[in-house]
């Protein structure tokens, strides 16, 4: 108990994102950073009312120091999206550390509910080296998951149904997503987005790393080199080819904001990546595409939620979520403990129940 008490301050005090002297300057110095640290060792336990401050600043409830994991989540083959993603040690730190507590939860679930899915991983064994072998890796995958030609009506819940974990995490603007494995499982994790928020580029995250998922590349590969390759397969399966020649035609030297605006509401890809997609296919040139890229940052475009036009979809994971409610109706959750898998308070989780039968 001495030793999971420990363990479960260091997990709070990381996903706070503070260190020991943060977290006494916020308590007033009524406990010295020795002394927390003392609490992390195991060496010291802190009485009840000093762990009640504790957990109002770390922002999680008493019990869950003295809650022990049912499952012990370890990462390995852990990526973050570079280049894009911008985070501090702590703020990564933070990000991974919330991640690995959400999967503690939803892998207990799924064995409290006996749930076995069976995955539809896609897997590539070919070696991608250029933008067009992944946009061949794209086009079978496409072809694989029978999705056609047809926009992708939600990338997440397309994730899900194939049977990686997806999951969101609270976190800066700086993350964008990051891909893992727990044992055999490919998980996915995602900045949590608001309602009003654009989803395009989180849909293309959430491609992008599938793409690390799925596809292999050199050993010797710059990691700038295969984000790029990343970001090629995540736009031909956001895009397909033969949909994006016949829209946007060939030998192009002049775009409307209200044409790109259209093909990112049917399509759900930026005007970004749009652009990136027709200099990939041919369809401008690398002078037309440069006058793009400054246009589109002189309008601030590039910055969170101020490019125009919005794809309806939600994209957001929601198995995790629907578990519950299957745990619920077949009794083998208390309001306490489904509260618990979900995340919420039970007053809260109670405001949102509303049974049908």
């Amino acid at each position: 108990m001495e030793n999971n008490f420990a363990n479960r301050l260091i997990s709070a005090r990381k996903m706070a994102g503070l260190s020991l002297q943060s977290i006494a300057d916020k308590l007033g110095n009524v406990v010295s950073k020795q002394s927390l640290n003392k609490y992390e060792q195991g060496k010291m336990r802190p009485d009840s009312e000093m762990v009640i401050a504790i957990s109002n600043v770390l922002n999680v409830p008493v019990n869950y120091f003295y809650s022990e994991p049912a499952v012990e989540i370890n990462f390995s083959n852990l990526g973050f999206r570079k280049y894009s993603s911008k985070l501090s040690p702590s703020e990564e730190e933070s990000v991974k550390e919330k991640a690995k507590e959400v999967f503690e939860r939803y892998f207990e679930l799924d064995n409290l509910l006996n749930i076995e899915d069976d995955n539809d991983y896609f897997v590539y064994d070919k070696m991608i080296t250029t933008p067009e072998d992944a946009e061949i890796a794209a086009i079978e995958l496409r072809k694989i998951w029978n999705l056609g030609y047809d926009p992708i009506p939600d990338v997440t819940e397309m994730l899900e149904d194939k049977g990686y974990k997806v999951i969101e995490v609270d976190a800066p603007n700086g993350f964008d997503g990051f891909k893992a494995d727990v044992g055999d499982k490919r998980v996915i994790v995602l900045r949590k987005t608001n309602p009003e928020d654009d989803v395009v580029r989180k849909r293309f995250t959430a491609l992008h790393e599938l793409a690390h998922h799925a596809l292999k590349f050199p050993d010797n590969i710059s990691e700038k080199a295969e984000e790029k390759l990343c970001h090629a397969f995540a736009s031909a399966l956001l895009y397909p080819a033969e949909m994006a020649r016949k829209e946007m035609q060939k030998e192009r030297f002049h775009f409307y904001q209200n044409e790109l605006q259209l093909i990112k509401e049917r399509w759900g890809i930026s005007f970004s990546a749009t652009f990136s997609r027709a200099l990939q296919l041919g369809i401008i040139n690398s002078n037309v595409y440069k006058k793009f890229n400054i246009g589109y940052r002189s309008r601030k475009y590039h910055e969170p939620n101020n490019e125009p036009g919005r794809f309806p979809g939600k994209e957001r994971p929601v198995r995790m979520e629907r578990l519950v409610y299957v745990g619920l109706a077949k009794e083998v959750l208390s309001i306490n403990e489904a509260a618990y898998f979900a995340g919420i308070s039970s007053w809260k989780l109670r405001s949102q129940m509303n049974q049908l039968v």
